[in-house]
């Protein structure tokens, strides 16, 4: 049976899926409609790797890692025209966490068992503050298993692939879809086999192929699926 919602309830919605999905635009455009906070749990990872990249403390020693994560201060806020903001002990890092030096390095925080607790525990306390829709890759089946609604966004792997080349030609990086399509690869792989949190779906998340939607499209879907009760 459908559960339905009320928008003064703290509903829970939990988006998982691969790189190029179109999980995160998804996510954000859902919640600006249920007027939810949004959570890009990514992002989290990203600032814990800035802050022990500045640090400069070696990606590859775990303890210092594990007490980085330990200690960050994490918290998202809304900048101008609605983009989101993240910010790191009281800094925004929004744009620095993007930055490709940075990404080659997330997985060494990601990837690392006791960190994706840490994270996990941070993600559970943002979302009980106040409700959330929530992505990442691990939502449904770690974060928060009880969550109101699951949903699994996938792809066929060259369609995401030609969504991030284009993001990255936007954003004036220099590269070829052949390096995009393999890094996606490379990624899929760590992510569906990393021992902590891997990427599947959880066994009550509904699946949504977005190869031939539309963001609004899988909005809708969503929403279709949520059916708010009006007060």
């Amino acid at each position: 049976m459908i559960k339905a919602y009320r928008p003064s309830s703290k509903l829970i919605i939990a988006l998982d899926g691969p790189a190029g999905s179109g999980k995160s635009t998804t996510a954000r455009a859902l919640a600006q409609q249920l007027g939810v906070p949004y959570i890009d749990t990514g992002a989290m990872y990203r600032a814990a790797t800035l802050k022990a990249m500045r640090a400069g403390i070696d990606l590859k020693e775990t303890k210092k890692l594990i007490k980085t994560a330990r200690s960050v201060s994490i918290r998202f806020e809304e900048g101008r025209g609605g983009k989101q903001r993240v910010i790191l002990d009281g800094k925004n890092v929004t744009d620095a966490i993007r930055r490709p030096e940075l990404t080659k390095n997330v997985f060494y925080v990601a990837q690392e068992p006791l960190i994706r607790r840490e994270m996990v525990k941070k993600q559970r306390e943002l979302g009980r503050k106040g409700g959330a829709v929530m992505e990442g890759r691990d939502i449904g089946t770690v974060v928060f298993p009880d969550a109101d609604y699951k949903f699994f966004l996938d792809a066929d792997p060259k369609l995401r692939a030609k969504r991030r080349y284009k993001e990255l030609i936007a954003a004036g990086k220099r590269v070829t879809f052949e390096k995009v399509l393999n890094d996606l690869k490379r990624r899929d792989a760590t992510d569906i086999h990393r021992k902590e949190g891997p990427l599947r779906p959880a066994k009550d998340a509904i699946k949504i192929d977005t190869t031939s939607l539309t963001i609004q499209e899988t909005v809708d879907r969503i929403l279709h699926v949520i059916k708010p009760v009006r007060n």
